[in-house]
C-alpha cells in the first residue's frame, strides 16, 4: 500500500482549468528598464525632432500681453494712418437712400469753410462730377468725397468696394424708400465698409416734436443699423462733428480687398497706339496705353501682376510712375512755436507742379505674367490608333443602319454623323423631361406688342414647371414613340446615392480641357495670400502713383468720359484663369419669381461682374451633389459655372436681367471653391402604377412600354413611395408589363418608382461685358392660380 501511495501522481490540470489575468504593471516600462535596453542608445526621432521649450505660468502671461498689445498697436496704426500724411485720404462716399433726400446738401455744408476743413481740389474723381479733396488742419487729417448716384447701380458697387466710408442720406420721416432698400441689400451682400447715418430737415421740426421725430427714425433704422448713430447735418457744428466721426470711427476690414492692391482712379488719360506699338507688334486699332493716377490701398502693388478694371478686363502694366501728391497734408500753415524763438513757422512744399515724374518700377517682360485665360487644348491627345478590321465592320453595319434625320440642306454624310438627335441632345434650354410635358397656353388679353406677350406666356410657363416640379419631384414620362433605353442612355442607376462611387474623372466634356485645376486649392490659397501679406515690392499702401496700362480699348476712356468711376484692382497670381467655380448663395426674400438652371445671370463676384449660365446643386459634405432644376427659397443653394478663378472671401450677388433692361437681385452669398472635380448629379424618375398585387410581388404597368427596356433597366433598384424597396423580376408580354419583387407587401394606392442619374457639368457662356442698369423700378406681377393648374 506505502508503495502504491508513492507512485501516486498529484493532480493535473486540464483544459477547462481556469487561468487567472496576470497583475498589469500599467502597461508600461520603468525609466529603469528603459535605460537598461537602449543601452545608451538615442533615437532618431528625439534627436531630430524640435524641442518644444514648455514656458512657466508668468512667462505665458507675459507672452499672451505682448500678443495683446502687438496686435492693438497695429490697429491703433492702421487707424491713423488713414487719411494721415502717410496714408492715402480717407475715401468717403455719400449715398441718397430716398428720393427726397439731397446727397448734395450734404457734401455742400462738408466743404463749406465753417466745418473747418479746405477745399483744395474739385472733380479730384476721375468720371464723378461731384467729388472734393478736403483738408481738415484741426484734425491733421484729409478726405476725398464723392456723391455717387444710386440710379447706377453696377457704379455704385464698384465705388462701395473701395470706400472707407459710406454716408448715408437719409429722409427725416420715412428713412428710406423702396429703392432704397434695395440698394442696402446689394451692399450688405457684397460686405459694408464703415458707414454713418445722416439726415437733414430735423432743425425745420418744432422742439416738442423733435425727440419724437428722432425716436421714430432710429426706430426704422434699427431694421438695418441696430448700433450706428443718427447725425443730424444741418449746421456747420453738425458738420464737424460728422468729420471728427469719419476720420476717428473704427475700420471694417472686407476680406476680398485687404489682401489685394487697389486705387480709384483720380487722373485717366488715354493714348492710342502706334504702328509699331502694342504686344501684337502691329498696333490693334482701337487699343491704346491707359495713365491711371490715383492713390494705392490695401496691399503693395507690383509692375508684373495684372490688373483688373471693374467691367472691362484683365490687362497688362508696363511701368508706375510717382507724381507729385495732388492732396498733401503738409501744404497748410501750421503754426508752431520752437523753444527760443517766438516767431511762427511756416512749413509750405515748394511748387509740386515743377517736381519730376519719378519712375517707381518697369514691368520685366520675362517675369510679368501673361494674359492666358484659357490652357492650350491640343487635339492630337484625343487620337487613337488604328481601327481594327472588326471595328471597321461594326462602323459600316452602323451607317447602314442608322436613324435617318433631319439635317440642314448642304449637310455631307460624315457631317450628319456628327450631329445629335433633338431626343439625345444635352439640355438646351430645357430639361430632358421639359419636352414631355405639354403645358397649354391660355392668354385672356391681347397686347399690342409681341415681346410683351412672349414675354408673359414665358413668365407663366416657368411658373408652371416650378409648381409641377414641386408637386413631382423629378418625375419624368417615359416617351411612347422612342425606347427609354434610347432616351435614357446617358443615364444609370445607382445602388445607394451616399455611397455608391461615381469616377469624377469620367466621361468629362470637352471644355474641361480648357480650364486650369490646382492639386489642392486651399493650400495653394494660403500660399498665395500668405505671400501677398508678405510682400513689401512696389508702390506701397497710401502712394500716389502712375499706372500704364498697355492695350487698353478706347471704350474703356469712354466709359470714364461718360461720368463712371473707374476701379482697378491688382489680381494675385491665377486670377485672369478659367476654371470651374462654386458659389454658396441664399435666395434673396424680395424676388419670387422661379430662377430655372442654366437660366442666365449676371454674377458680381469680388472686383469682378460678368454674365454666365450656372447649374445649381445641394449643399452637402458628400462626394456627389444632386442637381437641384430651380434656385430653392429655404435653402442654401451651390451656384457652379466657368468663371477666372477667385481666392475666397468674397462676396457674391446674383442679378437676373428682365427683357426691359432692368437687374433684380436674384440672390446673396458668398464664394465657395474652385473644384472641378465636384461630381453634381441630375436625377430623374420614372413611375409606374402597381397592376396586380399578390404579397410582396406585384405586376408593374405604365413605367415602360416595351419588352426591351425592361430587360435594359432590369438591374436598377426599385423604390416606392411608401418606403417600399424591391427589384425588376422579369418581363410579362410585350407591352410594358413587369413583375417586381418588393421587401413588403404594396398598397394599391402606392407608386413604383426608379431613380436614374447622369453628370451634368455648366454651360460655357462667360461673358465678361454687362450691359449697364436701367432705372429700377418695382413691376408688380399677378398671376392668377387657374392659369398655374396642370392640365
Amino acid at each position: 500500500m506505502a508503495a502504491n501511495e508513492e507512485k501516486q501522481q498529484g493532480h493535473r490540470p486540464g483544459v477547462y482549468k481556469q487561468k487567472n489575468k496576470g497583475h498589469k504593471h500599467g502597461k508600461h516600462r520603468t525609466k529603469g528598464e528603459i535605460e537598461r535596453e537602449n543601452k545608451g542608445r538615442v533615437s532618431v526621432t528625439t534627436l531630430t525632432k524640435k524641442q518644444r521649450k514648455e514656458l512657466g505660468k508668468m512667462d505665458r502671461r507675459h507672452k499672451a500681453n505682448q500678443l495683446r498689445k502687438t496686435k492693438k498697436d497695429q490697429v491703433l496704426m492702421e487707424k491713423r494712418r488713414l487719411g494721415s500724411r502717410d496714408g492715402p485720404p480717407h475715401l468717403v462716399a455719400v449715398v441718397s437712400l430716398h428720393a427726397n433726400a439731397d446727397a448734395g446738401a450734404v457734401s455742400k455744408l462738408l466743404r463749406g469753410e465753417g466745418a473747418g476743413g479746405v477745399v483744395h481740389l474739385e472733380r479730384c474723381v476721375s468720371g464723378v462730377g461731384d467729388s472734393f479733396g478736403l483738408i481738415v488742419p484741426r484734425f491733421k487729417q484729409r478726405f476725398t468725397f464723392l456723391n455717387q448716384s444710386t440710379d447706377d447701380m453696377h457704379s455704385l458697387l464698384d465705388v462701395a468696394k473701395v470706400a472707407d466710408s459710406l454716408v448715408f442720406v437719409l429722409d427725416s420721416t420715412e428713412g428710406w424708400d423702396t429703392y432704397g432698400d434695395h440698394c442696402l441689400s446689394c451692399l450688405f451682400a457684397q460686405g459694408l465698409a464703415s458707414h454713418a447715418l445722416v439726415c437733414q430737415g430735423l432743425s425745420d421740426i418744432s422742439v416738442k416734436k423733435r425727440v419724437d421725430f428722432r425716436k421714430a427714425l432710429s426706430k426704422i433704422t434699427e431694421v438695418r443699423f441696430p448700433d450706428s448713430r443718427l447725425f443730424p447735418l444741418d449746421s456747420d457744428q453738425d458738420a464737424t462733428l460728422l468729420l471728427r466721426h469719419l476720420g476717428s470711427q473704427r475700420q471694417r476690414k472686407l476680406g476680398f480687398r485687404s489682401r489685394r492692391s487697389h486705387l480709384l482712379a483720380e487722373r485717366v488719360a488715354f493714348t492710342p497706339n502706334g504702328p509699331m506699338e502694342g504686344s501684337g507688334g502691329g498696333g490693334p486699332s482701337g487699343l491704346g496705353t491707359l495713365r491711371v493716377s490715383g492713390y494705392v490701398r490695401g496691399c503693395a502693388l507690383h509692375a508684373n501682376r495684372l490688373v483688373h478694371i471693374s467691367g472691362h478686363g484683365d490687362f497688362q502694366l508696363s511701368q508706375i510712375d510717382a507724381p507729385p501728391d495732388p492732396l498733401p497734408l503738409n501744404l497748410t500753415t501750421v503754426r508752431a512755436t520752437k523753444p527760443g524763438r517766438g516767431r511762427d513757422v511756416e512749413m509750405q512744399d515748394g511748387d509740386e507742379s515743377e517736381a519730376p515724374v519719378r519712375v517707381l518700377m518697369k514691368a520685366d517682360p520675362s517675369s510679368r505674367e501673361s494674359l492666358q485665360v484659357e490652357a492650350a487644348v491640343d487635339p492630337m491627345d484625343g487620337e487613337q490608333t488604328w481601327p481594327t478590321e472588326q471595328e471597321l465592320l461594326d462602323a459600316e453595319e452602323a451607317r447602314k443602319n442608322k436613324r435617318v434625320m433631319k439635317v440642314p440642306k448642304g449637310t455631307s454624310d460624315y457631317q450628319a454623323t456628327w450631329i445629335i438627335d433633338e431626343d439625345e441632345e444635352e439640355e438646351n434650354g430645357e430639361t430632358d423631361e421639359e419636352s414631355n410635358l405639354s403645358c397649354s397656353r391660355k392668354s385672356d388679353q391681347r397686347y399690342d406688342d409681341n415681346m410683351d406677350e412672349a414675354a408673359e406666356e414665358e413668365g407663366l410657363k416657368r411658373y408652371r414647371e416650378a409648381r409641377s416640379h414641386e408637386l413631382f419631384p423629378d418625375e419624368v414620362d417615359t416617351p411612347l414613340d422612342a425606347p427609354a433605353r434610347i432616351r435614357f442612355q446617358r443615364y444609370r442607376g445607382l445602388k445607394s446615392f451616399r455611397s455608391s462611387p461615381w469616377d469624377p474623372m469620367e466621361n468629362l466634356p470637352l471644355d474641361y480641357s480648357r480650364i486650369f485645376q490646382f492639386q489642392s486649392f486651399e493650400r495653394t490659397r494660403r500660399r498665395i495670400l500668405a505671400e501677398a501679406a508678405a510682400d513689401e515690392d512696389g508702390a506701397m499702401d497710401g502712394w500716389y502713383v502712375t499706372l500704364h496700362i498697355i492695350d487698353v480699348p478706347v471704350s474703356v476712356m469712354e466709359s470714364v468720359q461718360s461720368g463712371k468711376p473707374l476701379v482697378l484692382v491688382s489680381l494675385l497670381p491665377h486670377e485672369q484663369k478659367m476654371s470651374v467655380m462654386h458659389l454658396l448663395v441664399q435666395r434673396h426674400p424680395s424676388n419670387t419669381e422661379p430662377i430655372k438652371s442654366k437660366e442666365e445671370l449676371v454674377f458680381h463676384c469680388g472686383f469682378r461682374r460678368f454674365r454666365a449660365s450656372p447649374i445649381f446643386s445641394q449643399h452637402t459634405t458628400a462626394d456627389k451633389h444632386k442637381m437641384e432644376r430651380f434656385l430653392r427659397p429655404d435653402a442654401p443653394t451651390v451656384v457652379s459655372v466657368y468663371a477666372p478663378i477667385t481666392f475666397p472671401p468674397a462676396g457674391v450677388l446674383l442679378f437676373k436681367q428682365r427683357n426691359d433692361g432692368v437687374q433684380d437681385l436674384v440672390a446673396t452669398g458668398s464664394l465657395l471653391s474652385c473644384d472641378p472635380r465636384r461630381v453634381v448629379l441630375k436625377r430623374i424618375v420614372l413611375s409606374g402604377h402597381p397592376f396586380k398585387i399578390n404579397r410582396r410581388s406585384a405586376v408593374v404597368r405604365y413605367m415602360f412600354f416595351n419588352r426591351d427596356d425592361i430587360m435594359w433597366f432590369k438591374p436598377v433598384e426599385l423604390r416606392t413611395k411608401w418606403g417600399r424597396r424591391g427589384h425588376i423580376k422579369d418581363a410579362l408580354g410585350t407591352h410594358g408589363h413587369m413583375k417586381c419583387v418588393f421587401d413588403n407587401q404594396l398598397r394599391s394606392q402606392d407608386t413604383v418608382l426608379m431613380n436614374l442619374y447622369k453628370r451634368v457639368y455648366p454651360r460655357w457662356t462667360y461673358d465678361p461685358y454687362v450691359p449697364s442698369q436701367l432705372p429700377w423700378f418695382k413691376k408688380e406681377v399677378t398671376i392668377e392660380m387657374d392659369d398655374l393648374d396642370m392640365e
